[in-house]
């Protein structure tokens, strides 16, 4: 399985919030939102403090895709 966080930068854009400002408003480092932005692992805090700070669940910002083969 693959993890998509498209949903999140979507939402994003309609809060009208920069990745910067999430960064800042959700307390996360920027290797892990270099680890976001790249589609891979983060954990469950860091995706918990995500979906706080947006007051969202987190099927809301991220998704597993199937991998292709």
């Amino acid at each position: 399985m693959a993890i998509s966080y498209n949903k999140l930068w979507k939402l994003l854009v309609d809060k009208k919030m920069s990745k910067a400002d999430l960064r800042k408003a959700a307390g996360i480092a920027p290797n892990t939102m270099t680890r976001l932005r790249r589609d891979e692992e983060v954990t469950l805090t860091v995706l918990n403090r995500i979906c706080s700070t947006l007051e969202v669940d987190i099927g809301d910002i991220m998704e597993f895709l199937p991998k292709e083969s």
